[in-house]
Formats: C-alpha cells, sequence, structure tokens
C-alpha cells in the first residue's frame, strides 16, 4: 500500500503541510481534515515536491481545499509542486487555477 507523510509547520499567519509519498485515494483522508480545518482560519502552503504520485481523489482534496479557501477568504499556495502533480494540474486544466510558488517567500502571506 501506498504510503504518505505529513509534516505540519506553522508560521506567522500560515500553516504549510510537505507532503512526501502518494496523494491518492488510500492516502487522502490522512490530509484532508487537516488542510480543511487550517485553510478555514489561516492561508494554506502546500509542499508539493515530494510527491510521487497524485490521482482523482488526491486532486478532489486539492481542489476543495481551493474551494475552501475562496469561501473563507484565504488563500492556498502549492509550493514546488513535483513532475507528476505538475502533469496532473496540466492534464485537468486547472493549472492557471491554483497560486504556485517556487519558494514559500513568494506568498503573500
Amino acid at each position: 500500500m501506498e504510503q504518505l507523510t505529513v509534516t505540519r509547520k506553522e508560521g506567522n499567519n500560515y500553516m504549510e503541510y510537505e507532503l512526501a509519498g502518494a496523494l491518492n485515494a488510500y492516502t487522502a483522508p490522512t490530509v484532508q481534515d487537516k488542510i480543511y480545518k487550517s485553510i478555514a482560519k489561516m492561508n494554506v502552503v502546500l509542499d508539493l515536491s515530494k510527491v510521487e504520485e497524485l490521482d482523482a481523489a488526491g486532486m478532489g482534496v486539492i481542489m476543495a481545499a481551493h474551494n475552501d479557501a475562496e469561501e473563507y477568504k484565504t488563500k492556498l499556495y502549492l509550493l514546488s509542486p513535483s513532475n507528476e502533480v505538475d502533469n496532473e494540474l496540466l492534464e485537468t486544466g486547472f493549472k492557471d487555477l491554483f497560486r504556485i510558488i517556487t519558494s514559500i517567500t513568494e506568498a503573500v502571506l
């Protein structure tokens, strides 16, 4: 079974989640509640540089976080998406929808 490691780092007015491994139907529940609770209160940065697999369920978690950020007037940033994540964003046609950054300092937090 695939594994996903989630490392949480707290900033002044944001929460960063570093994801490593597979973000798919098996692992999505591990991260979704954490992200959704944070995004309701503050900006969230998802470090996706170490994501090796992203399926429709994982993409659904990211899309729902984006929608929640719009609803709560917070911001979701995708930090350094891996090639796998970048390809999935391109294939779904949603890449332009997200705030994609290459450094935490790029986020307007």
